[in-house]
């Protein structure tokens, strides 16, 4: 679905991402790891087209979308969350979510005014499905907290459902899981996994807790210093020579053998 070539991003002298070239499959969920500073978030703002890269190209089922803006790749179906979740925090977790359609009909003046009904029944609908997204994450019984009021994890899943709104075709989650009690991450991730399986959704996700890639992910693309270091299953990335110097810690595989990460 992505296709990422020789992809380059810098701030004046240095080099965020440096000739990193990726590939996403249609129906995949991939991991993108690295240490702090590798340009994994670099590289998902200049996918989303928060930023414009230096050189490189982005394609997309086979269309060149590099350098396009973030809501024409909404309207393509390519959505991108942030570590910190962006809500409206004054309006209801629901009215979030009815927020994320565009082109809605209440949107110009003049149909608010004479189009009062056909207004009415577009906010039934969307209020429909905001209800059903909401059963889907199993916060339905926050339906009319303010936003402002969730917690961490429970931002996160209502960034999640913002993409289920639209029916989007890849989703890229920036450290879903930071901040997030391990109860509401396992949450987090069977949404997902349902997704992806039951709504055919892609992810890429970057996330530095390696049992939530490890049970997730396939393939896991590691970064470091703004290039691509390795990528493969998750196993075979966590016995990575290379991986483990680069960014995993020596003590790591051990760890995992032991059971103990």
């Amino acid at each position: 679905m992505i296709r990422v070539d020789s992809l380059h991003k810098h701030f004046g002298g240095f080099r965020a991402v440096d000739g990193a070239s990726i590939e996403i499959e249609t129906g995949s969920i991939t991991g993108l790891i690295g240490p702090n500073g590798a340009g994994k978030s670099t590289l998902f703002n200049v996918i989303a087209g928060v930023l414009p890269p230096t050189s490189g190209t982005v394609t997309m089922d086979g269309e060149d979308i590099t350098g396009l803006p973030p809501h024409e790749l909404f309207h393509k179906g390519l959505l991108r969350t942030f570590q910190i979740a962006h809500e409206f925090s004054s309006m209801t977790v629901r009215e979030n979510l009815m927020m994320v359609p565009a082109r809605q009909t209440g949107e110009r003046l003049w149909n608010a005014w004479f189009k009062r009904g056909r207004v009415a029944e577009e906010e039934r609908a969307l209020a429909q499905k905001a209800d059903e997204v909401l059963d889907f994450l199993t916060i339905d019984h926050l339906a009319e907290e303010k936003a402002g009021n969730l917690s961490g994890g429970q931002k996160k899943l209502l960034e999640l459902g913002r993409t289920m709104m639209v029916d989007a075709k890849i989703v890229f989650l920036d450290e879903v899981g930071a901040g997030v009690n391990r109860t509401l991450l396992n949450t987090i991730g069977d949404a997902i996994v349902r997704l992806n399986r039951e709504r055919g959704y892609t992810f890429c996700l970057i996330e530095h807790d390696m049992d939530f890639i490890a049970r997730l992910c396939d393939p896991v693309i590691v970064m470091a210093e703004g290039k691509v270091l390795a990528q493969g299953p998750a196993d075979h990335i966590m016995e990575n020579e290379a991986v483990i110097e680069a960014y995993l810690g020596t003590g790591l595989k051990n760890k995992i053998k032991d059971g103990t990460q």
